[in-house]
């Protein structure tokens, strides 16, 4: 048993260790429009930011995301599917930009403004299909307390390597519920840097490799001529309409995504197991607890925790190929990340569990691997 000193107990949420990890990461402008239930993280912002916008509406937000972005600020905001609905444009002009941000999407019930105060994992289909074009957009997941302080540092690093908007999805219930959480365990957070060009010869703003991200400068650049545009455009920033460099800088977009986004998941692999669990985010914890009761029982389980969920990592595949029977865990009505990886015609020896307006229970998880 451990000792009273080895452990630092503390009543927190998800939202406070989210700020404090992006904080500590680098992340310096926080720019927030309050929605339900992302208020805690705006909350605790305005008490750790250097600098705390509050904009307008969540149209501002992401266009002041954009303008700081562009000025060597790595920023972030939180909200929610009615303010992410709004946010669409913007996102997709940042993408174009190649400008590094990150958007916390808090989930919660739908459609519409649903129930603001009620859970969900709703808004994946939605994030995986929000670039025009069907151009990948980084999107990692929590899925219990600890990532709400490992994954920010991933997520902005992956901003800036990639020079991209990335989203950090959650849910209503990981960011607002209190819960006695040990501080010990919290490694320390590296600091993520906005690096610039650092050649001498001319700036190209979007120069770079078949699937690379392009060297980084400001706006005011005492050196060199920096432009951004949301237009195709060629290497230099200059507008073409469908040249063949323009188009292959545009192919770059989804390239870069796809090649460099870390693959980040959890997977518990047992022996001669013929069914692999799938779940992401809050459903976690419930995944974790019907392995546990299926394997008291003497039935030999899989998990397969995905926390980048866009792109989808190829290893995913090769775990499920090695499982004849799948049982996907989430908490939405139509089995959006079954629907991601296979399409609306699911393979045979695929099950959803899913819910809508509840939580997804250990026993419901249960009875799926049964069927």
């Amino acid at each position: 048993m451990e000792s009273a000193q080895s452990t630092h107990l503390a009543l927190l949420d998800g939202s406070r260790l989210i700020v404090e990890s992006c904080v500590r990461a680098g992340a310096d402008a926080y720019v927030g429009y309050p929605i339900t239930p992302a208020n805690l993280i705006y909350a605790y912002a305005s008490q750790r930011f250097p600098i705390l916008l509050p904009a307008p509406d969540e149209i501002t937000a992401l266009q002041w995301m954009a303008g700081l972005s562009a000025t060597g600020r790595l920023p972030i905001t939180a909200t929610s599917f009615p303010g992410l609905a709004l946010m669409v444009e913007s996102i997709n002009m940042a993408y174009m930009m190649e400008l590094p941000m990150l958007i916390v999407l808090v989930q919660r019930l739908g459609p519409s403004t649903g129930t603001a105060t009620g859970g969900a994992q709703g808004d994946l289909q939605f994030v995986h299909g929000i670039i025009s074009g069907g151009y990948p957009l980084p999107v990692f997941c929590i899925a219990d307390m600890e990532d709400c302080w490992k994954l920010p540092p991933v997520a902005l690093q992956t901003a800036v390597d990639l020079r991209s908007p990335v989203v950090l999805l959650t849910s209503k219930e990981m960011v607002t519920t209190e819960r006695s959480f040990d501080l010990t365990g919290l490694r320390d957070v590296e600091r993520v840097e906005v690096k610039g060009y650092q050649g001498g010869d001319p700036y190209r703003p979007y120069g770079a490799e078949e699937a690379g991200a392009p060297p980084f400068l400001p706006v005011g650049d005492d050196h060199h001529q920096v432009r951004f545009t949301a237009s195709t455009h060629d290497a230099d920033g200059i507008l073409r309409h469908s040249t063949q460099e323009a188009l292959r800088n545009t192919r770059r977009l989804a390239a870069k995504v796809k090649t460099h986004a870390p693959a980040l998941y959890d997977v518990e692999e047992r022996e001669g197991a013929e069914v692999l669990i799938v779940t992401y985010g809050i459903t976690t914890g419930a995944a974790r607890e019907a392995v546990e009761t299926l394997s008291a029982r003497g039935e030999r389980v899989s998990l397969l925790v995905a926390r980048t969920l866009v792109p989808v990592p190829p290893v995913y595949y090769e775990i499920m190929d090695r499982h004849p029977r799948l049982v996907f865990a989430e908490e939405n009505l139509t089995g959006q990340f079954a629907s991601v990886l296979f399409g609306d015609r699911l393979p045979d020896g695929v099950t959803v569990v899913s819910s809508i307006g509840r939580m997804i229970s250990p026993e419901d998880i249960v009875e799926g691997a049964g069927r």
